[in-house]
């Protein structure tokens, strides 16, 4: 069987690598030079399948008003009157119900935690190296009141049986010494040790030599026009270069899949949602992360990887824009200073913005569409690092009309038709 995909970050790479393996053929084509360039290249280096949850959750649109007018917000919104910025918001204000929550949280932890297993394995199989690391990830309270809230997660977390500490401030610095001039600052801490950390774009790169020793084709620099449907049916790709033909083809396009589907037919509610992240050496191991560490205040990670801290965070709604405003990229510095003062070089960040294409239920989007042979597999927001290899195993038994290893009747696209 002949599969093109579309997209060569980590969610097309990791389809294309678990396709490969079930000896399909397989190209991948890509607008860019390479692998991983875009929401792929520099996110916040987390695994983190105990931390995945909607965004739409009951007590979120109070927090949203709140949070726009703060210094440091972790949301900003355009001020642009876009329709299709206001129709997303509005389906995930209708998700932001207690019923709706635990549906939808529990679906992406089954599936997060599935993908971690998928790393595991795909570590010992091949020996992939990525700055990788296995500390999990600790959940930082800066006020009782967050301590208090998360008692609801908690609950989520033994109903699904997600192995987590919760820690008091002197139990943060055993697994986190490098707090330690600044413990004053936090009440208490969720950990969640069964959560990763690593560099995605090392990742990325290490596996496309992967799939190349298994036959896979990438076509590099190709813009993609449109998909060529007939009679219910995909039949071609048209690309910059001419048309492609395709038996099947799966779209993994992130943020830019609602565009090219809209034309044939196929709505997929995602909006880009801006991130930005900064990476920097580290200055001094003892006051640096071990792992991975969430500011709750702030919703900013700060992850180990090697001999560098990366921070990400800040959620703008903003379309396709990917400026760098100094404004938005003040709040993850501020977190790095305030966290860890004596271990980040914070006078060599750099700085980068990618866009995560969020659903407005939390969810991604994997399956069959109504068109014979069009798949997709897209739609992960902030979790595409952290669900890439579960989401691609899914997809790649889907495609070869396999049982999935987890429940996959609530991932596609046709959930959304009522």
């Amino acid at each position: 069987m002949k599969v093109c995909i579309l997209g060569a970050g980590v969610i097309g790479l990791t389809s294309a690598y678990y396709l490969a393996k079930k000896g399909m053929q397989v190209t991948v084509i890509d607008r860019q030079a390479d692998v991983a360039l875009e929401a792929s290249f520099a996110n916040a280096g987390q695994v983190s399948p105990g931390y995945s949850a909607p965004w739409a959750a009951p007590g979120v649109p109070l927090k949203a008003v709140k949070w726009l007018f703060e210094k440091y917000s972790p949301l900003k919104i355009s001020p642009e009157l876009e329709l299709k910025k206001i129709a997303w918001m509005s389906q995930m204000l209708s998700n932001c119900t207690a019923a709706k929550y635990n549906t939808n949280k529990s679906r992406m932890m089954a599936l997060a935690e599935y993908s971690r297993d998928c790393f595991i394995d795909l570590r010992n199989d091949i020996g992939i190296q990525y700055d990788d690391g296995q500390g999990g990830t600790l959940q930082l309270f800066r006020s009782d009141a967050q301590v208090e809230s998360s008692e609801k997660d908690i609950k989520v977390l033994k109903s699904l049986g997600v192995a987590h500490q919760v820690l008091n401030p002197t139990e943060i610095l055993t697994v986190e010494p490098g707090l330690a001039p600044v413990i004053d600052k936090f009440k208490g801490g969720l950990r969640l040790t069964g959560d990763e950390m690593g560099d995605c774009f090392m990742f990325c790169q290490a596996l496309k030599k992967q799939c190349e020793s298994l036959g896979v084709q990438f076509k590099f620099n190709t813009n993609i026009t449109k998909l060529v449907v007939e009679q219910g049916k995909v039949q071609a790709l048209a690309t910059g270069d001419g048309d492609v033909a395709c038996e099947q083809l799966l779209v993994c396009l992130g943020s830019y899949s609602k565009e090219m589907l809209k034309v044939i037919g196929i709505n997929v509610p995602i909006y880009p949602v801006k991130g930005y992240s900064l990476t920097v050496p580290i200055s001094d191991a003892k006051f640096a992360p071990t792992s991975t560490i969430m500011d709750e205040t702030y919703k900013v990670a700060v992850t180990r990887l090697g001999d560098r801290i990366r921070a990400a965070g800040t959620a703008e709604l903003a379309g396709y824009n990917l400026d760098l405003p100094k404004a938005r990229t003040d709040t993850i510095a501020h977190v790095v200073g305030d966290v860890f003062p004596q271990g980040a070089d914070l006078t060599e960040a750099e700085y980068w913005t990618g866009l995560r294409p969020m659903t407005p239920d939390g969810t991604p989007i994997i399956g069959a569409t109504s068109i014979k042979g069009l798949y997709l597999n897209t739609g992960h927001g902030t979790l595409g690092w952290t669900m890439s290899c579960g989401s691609a195993a899914v997809i790649a038994d889907i495609i070869a009309g396999e049982p999935t290893a987890i429940d996959s009747s609530s991932l596609a696209v046709q959930r959304y038709a009522n």
